[in-house]
């Protein structure tokens, strides 16, 4: 293999001048750089990046931990790729830039992660990132001052810099929106109260009821998560049946993810329930799989997994470009609302009520 020297042999230059056409950090006369550009490629000279990280103090190699290639599910499974999307977004912040990523997978063992990390800083990278599946808090072992760590789709205890998906005011936005089209009675059938996406979901939820001067009805609201339930679909099939039989029906019914939102479809549908005529239904993920090919095409959410691993590459890039990284309060990212024919208007809708009340003496 051929070294600094042999290059600087064939041309007959100093090993510092090589350097410096390899490094480019001081001026070399454009005779001598066409030179050593030219020796470099016929010698077929590999720069080392072990004694250029010893040099400079720096590898411009950032360590990902992610699960998302053992958590990818079979093509026939209902279910997003967050964590895949993430690193996807990951990737993309990082093409232009001169740093490469280093991807380890937990093998769907968290148990791996330490080990991971200490992996990484035994490979001295600039920096990490942590991506999770899904919105939660993670206890992580503690980074060295000199690998600065961005957590994305997760938060911990101790104000690591964060990306979070906004999930409060994603929720409030689609029901401000239902409501906008005349709905007064909109039920909420939420994914496990375990998660934390749930709770700041629900609180959207009221937000945008509170916002409008519809009271809060613990009825219209139910946990029916396929997953918490164990997949039991009796369960969830009770969880609707029991909205539907209510003195008064809602006229929409939003659900935690795209997923439930199929299963309602199935079952109104048995019911010989029409949608969106009779019962409005809404999701959220923007799973398009399931989303767009639902007839009526489902009104959801998108949860922002590409722009999240984005935002967490681009704050690592800042910070290693000298900028301080935010820390305690985690970055929050919006999503888009994609509305679809499965939402109807009823009439008279919100906005006209409004002018009503506004043109009454």
């Amino acid at each position: 293999m051929a070294t600094i020297y042999d290059v600087a042999k064939r041309v007959g230059v100093s090993g510092k001048t090589v350097s410096r056409v390899v490094n480019g950090d001081a001026y070399v006369a454009p005779a001598t750089r066409e030179a050593v550009e030219k020796a470099i490629a016929e010698l077929g000279y590999v720069p080392s990046n072990a004694a250029r990280a010893m040099r400079t103090n720096r590898s411009q190699v950032v360590g990902v931990i992610t699960g998302a290639i053992s958590h990818s599910p079979e093509p026939t499974e209902q279910s997003g790729l967050p964590d895949l999307y993430i690193l996807q977004g990951i990737q993309k912040a990082f093409t232009h830039s001169d740093m490469t990523l280093m991807i380890a997978d937990t093998g769907g063992l968290p148990e791996r992660i330490p080990h991971l990390v200490r992996t990484f800083q035994r490979h001295r990278v600039d920096g990490m990132i942590y991506v999770a599946d899904y919105h939660q808090k993670v206890t992580l072992p503690d980074p060295s001052r000199r690998q600065p760590l961005v957590l994305a789709n997760c938060y911990d205890d101790q104000g690591t810099s964060a990306v979070l998906p906004d999930d409060r005011r994603g929720q409030r936005t689609l029901v401000e929106r239902i409501i906008a089209e005349g709905h007064r009675r909109i039920a909420y059938l939420t994914l496990s109260p375990l998660l934390e996406a749930t709770g700041l979901r629900v609180a959207g939820y009221r937000d945008a009821l509170d916002a409008a001067g519809i009271a809060y009805d613990p009825d219209l609201v139910a946990a029916a998560d396929l997953d918490a339930l164990g997949g039991d679909r009796q369960l969830f099939w009770d969880a609707v049946d029991r909205l539907l039989q209510l003195d008064v029906p809602p006229t929409a019914i939003c659900c935690g993810n795209d997923r439930m939102a199929l299963r309602v479809y199935d079952i109104l549908r048995s019911r010989d329930i029409s949608i969106p005529e009779e019962v409005s239904v809404a999701g959220y993920d923007n799973y398009r799989i399931i989303a767009e090919t639902l007839s009526p095409p489902l009104t959801t959410m998108e949860l922002p997994y590409t722009a999240i691993g984005i935002r967490a590459a681009e704050m690592l890039i800042s910070h290693l470009g000298g900028e301080a990284l935010p820390l305690g309060t985690p970055a929050l990212v919006g999503g888009s609302m994609h509305w679809r024919a499965s939402v109807a208007t009823r009439i008279p809708p919100v906005a006209e009520l409004s002018i009503v009340r506004e043109r009454k003496p």
